[in-house]
């Protein structure tokens, strides 16, 4: 099975990429989703507990992630912490997730933040979703009904699209004008024969 990285700055549209990928009948983990559900872990919420006391914590005990990302998106130190605790926990439920999917050609693994994880090595393909950026900010404020200066501050945390885009081996523009799913369809006939001169 070949394992391939699905990446792409906020507002890219990578979510949208891996939806059509899972049409052509390929498995998508989403480490988003995944990281999301952690905080419902009662061991991540105590660790989250001693980095920021009850500052991230909804009155019933749940983690309020607005109030984590407000932070965490203005203190890169914070940001660090979080991502070295969700993180290596979101890999290693991907890793077993692998397993059961050993017998498929190829799998996608959706992650804003894999090169920035420097998670890169441990995948055999990467395809970058590439947006202008002012595009992008317009998608994250009209999605997440946020301002254009929240918006910029969370791209602060992100690699820079040109830079990903040359540590990749496919890039797909998402820019508004280009149509997806020729380009999801080439890349996909392209691993399916990859596949097969391996096999």
């Amino acid at each position: 099975m070949i394992r391939v990285a699905l990446t792409g700055n906020i507002g890219s549209g990578k979510s949208t990429v891996a939806k059509i990928f899972s049409v052509y009948g390929v498995p998508v983990f989403n480490s988003d989703i995944e990281a999301r559900m952690l905080y419902f872990d009662p061991e991540v919420k105590t660790n989250l507990r001693l980095l920021f006391e009850d500052m991230v914590f909804k009155a019933n005990g749940d983690v309020d992630t607005k109030a984590l990302a407000s932070i965490i998106f203005n203190d890169k130190n914070a940001l660090q912490k979080v991502n070295n605790l969700i993180h290596p926990l979101v890999f290693e439920m991907y890793n077993n997730w692998c397993k059961n999917h050993s017998a498929e050609k190829y799998t996608i693994h959706e992650s804003a933040i894999l090169f920035e994880n420097n998670l890169q090595n441990h995948f055999d393909i990467i395809i970058n979703v590439s947006a202008p950026s002012k595009l992008r900010v317009n998608r994250v404020m009209e999605r997440d009904n946020v301002s254009k200066e929240k918006v910029e501050e969370r791209m602060l945390n992100q690699l820079d699209d040109k830079i990903k885009c040359e540590l990749s081996q496919f890039v797909i523009v998402n820019d508004g004008d280009s149509f997806l799913i020729p380009q999801v369809d080439l890349i996909h006939n392209k691993l399916i024969t990859q596949v097969r001169q391996k096999g």
